[in-house]
């Protein structure tokens, strides 16, 4: 029975050691990963408890007693000085108070710990050789032995200093870092590779490999990489300070770049705190990250404390939620769009991904599932950002079943049965049904009663189902004709919620131009161009009358936005609903048309694109001071772009004003230049 058992272990054993081993390659020598990063840390950690259960069974070739993968053999291969280790992970708060307690006994202190705190990148670990103060060779980790000299590569690096500033380094000095691509960079590389019918890259961690393995170093410098420096592996010929953290600061003192949020904590508590911290504003970082690395400050202790088979003892990753994990795609769903847009929708089988168990994702269009060549049955990667809708990024082919089903669009709307038109020059395809189609009637009364259109405070998505299908209403302008016994006879609606949606209701039909455009639901109007819209006609039978040529003078307004604004004020019932909702109260300030010249107007002809978030004031704010000033702030760039002011988190429009060569602010700038023109 023993027998059976010890064999039972060894197989196991040697499946995970083959499948770790397969991921590493396909991960670090292909540039190719088939599984989310959660799915190998599963692996790893149920085949590293195994080893430690049966010590007697770990062999020097287990992926527990390496780091990485074998480097690629069209580089050379270089032994490392010192070893590149990796770092135990933790996941939850308990992890990091048992690691805490580990280092006191092992030091035998009472006493706290002070750590120093900084964000694990996502990225590509990298050690950097400088001989008197000169960069001579860079090393990929590889097996964390042996690493592949990248070193053309990473000269190609606007971040890695050639020489390093000032003359008190050691005269040899071994930098480690991560190379990492941020999001903006990743965006734009992307979007240069559709444009390009190229592969593109599931992930900005993907693409930093990607970038720094090619045999071309001028491939390398077109690609926005970055180098974050945190350590030092050798030192010779010169002493450097006792902390970790003043190592940084010296590090940066000759020309590297520490991470912006390194801190210290002088507790576990402050760690933890410093996690939850980090956690908080992840999605508004530039770049990617994956946790947060802890390690004793004081070197000396450091050095105490030692290191285990492959990770030093005084370091540990507290790992995020994942934010790509692996799961079925079991079947697709098509939704309509308040425009008919007709979109694909992923039903997974549920897994939790970014924090939150996610059962749904969108597939976008017809080309994006021909892109990825997803199927009904495949085993797909999912990834969710924070508040971003779950995607499908990629599918694991190799775990396709033989009946997987290619994914059909409908001929006709799923909701209404309206025929279902392909649109010329669009991926998407879209209901011919209009408003008697009741997703779109749904979608359009949603759009019109949010926040930043009438903004009817408590008219949420489940009470426009109710009344759409009851048929209590089917327009937009029905919406003030409801009375109190009509809504207080549905689901969930009393009477004191039905009078509290009434008063919502009266107190929205005083509203501005540009909000009720915005309402309209005009496709390809957004709020920017409603503004730019209002602004520039000042009453709306001025803009219904308007044609395209005249609409086109209109910042922000070209041909294609032109041609569907006009569409909408020609159809009859769009109007009709208009003058309903004249008659029922709606109303709104005629607007001046012309700008105020008794105020400077320094920023009179310029066009402003803000993106990302703001600090010190909401990106309305930081408009509505630009326009003071005279600017037109564009919901959009383009080459009629001045200025764009990105925020953390900015994403394709930072990307694209990257790609036309649009000046760039951030948000300091945007203080400097206000602050300028609005004492003058």
């Amino acid at each position: 029975m023993a027998q059976q058992k010890s064999d039972s272990v060894t197989t196991e054993i040697n499946r995970l050691r083959d499948e770790i081993n397969r991921f590493n390659y396909q991960y670090y020598v292909l540039d190719d990963p088939t599984v989310p990063d959660a799915e190998y840390d599963r692996l790893f950690n149920r085949l590293k408890s195994i080893e430690d259960e049966h010590p007697s069974l770990i062999t020097p070739d287990s992926p527990t007693q390496r780091v990485g993968g074998e480097p690629l053999a069209s580089f050379n291969t270089v032994a490392h000085e010192k070893p590149m280790l990796s770092l135990d992970n933790s996941f939850a708060d308990a992890d990091l108070i048992a690691f805490d307690k580990r280092l006191k006994d092992r030091l035998g202190l009472q006493s706290d710990i002070e750590y120093a705190c900084e964000p694990k990148l996502d990225g590509i670990a990298i050690s950097l050789l400088y001989e008197d103060g000169l960069l001579v060779r860079a090393l990929t980790r590889g097996d964390g032995l042996n690493g592949e000299d990248i070193t053309a590569n990473v000269r190609t690096i606007k971040t890695v200093p050639l020489k390093l500033y000032g003359h008190d380094f050691p005269q040899r000095l071994e930098v480690r870092g991560e190379i990492f691509m941020p999001k903006a960079g990743f965006a734009a590389l992307n979007e240069a590779a559709r444009v390009a019918g190229e592969k593109v890259f599931v992930n900005p961690r993907n693409a930093a490999a990607g970038s720094l393995r090619q045999l071309d170093s001028r491939i390398t410098a077109k690609r926005p990489l970055q180098l974050c420096a945190y350590g030092v592996g050798i030192h010779e010929g010169q002493a450097l300070p006792e902390k970790h953290t003043d190592i940084l600061y010296r590090l940066k003192r000759w020309g590297f770049s520490p991470n912006d949020q390194l801190q210290t904590a002088s507790s576990i508590a402050q760690c933890i705190e410093y996690h939850q911290a980090l956690g908080e504003k992840r999605e508004r970082l530039a770049y990617d990250i994956d946790g947060v690395v802890f390690k004793v400050n004081d070197i000396e202790r450091q050095e105490e404390l030692g290191f285990v088979s492959r990770a030093p003892r005084w370091a540990i990753a507290y790992k995020f939620p994942a934010q790509e994990e692996m799961t079925t795609l079991d079947a697709v769903e098509f939704q309509v769009g308040r425009t008919g847009s007709i979109t694909p929708v992923a039903r997974l089988a549920p897994v939790f991904v970014g924090g939150v168990t996610v059962s749904n994702a969108t597939l976008h269009n017809r080309d994006e599932i021909a892109r990825l060549d997803v199927r009904i049955g495949d085993t797909v990667i999912v990834r969710r950002a924070g508040d971003v809708i779950p995607q499908v990024v990629a599918v694991v082919q190799e775990r396709r079943p033989p009946d997987a089903a290619e994914i059909v669009f409908p001929s006709q709307c799923p909701i209404c049965g309206s025929s279902a038109a392909e649109v010329p020059g669009e991926a998407a395809i879209r209901c011919e049904g209009g408003l008697i189609c009741p997703a779109q009637r749904k979608e359009a009364i949603r759009h019109f009663a949010s926040r930043k259109a009438m903004d009817v405070d408590g008219l949420g998505d489940k009470l426009v189902e109710q009344l759409v299908d009851k048929s209590l209403i089917s327009t937009v302008a029905d919406l003030f004709t409801l009375s109190r016994e009509q809504l207080s006879g549905l689901e969930r609606m009393g009477e004191k919620s039905a009078d509290n949606l009434l008063a919502a209701l009266a107190a929205s039909k005083k509203t501005s131009l540009e909000r009720f455009i915005y309402a309209l639901g005009i496709r390809e109007v957004g709020e920017a161009t409603a503004r730019n819209l209002a602004s520039h006609f000042g009453q709306l039978d001025a803009l219904a009358a308007a044609d395209e040529q005249t609409l086109q003078t209109v910042d922000d307004v070209g041909p294609v936005v032109a041609h569907f604004i006009r569409d909408f004020f020609v159809e009859h019932e769009n109007t009709d609903i208009i003058n309903r909702l004249r008659e029922l109260g709606v109303n709104w300030p005629e607007q001046e048309v012309a700008a105020n010249t008794d105020k400077p107007q320094p920023l009179a002809q310029q066009t402003v694109v803000i993106t990302g978030s703001l600090e010190s004031m909401s990106r309305d704010e930081a408009g509505d001071k630009l326009r003071a000033l005279g600017a037109k702030v564009a919901g959009s760039v383009s080459k009629k772009t001045s200025f764009i002011v990105a925020g953390p988190g900015a994403g394709s429009k930072l990307s694209k004003a990257e790609a036309l060569g649009v000046k760039i602010l951030d948000e300091d700038a945007l203080q400097a230049l206000l602050s300028e023109h609005e004492g003058a």
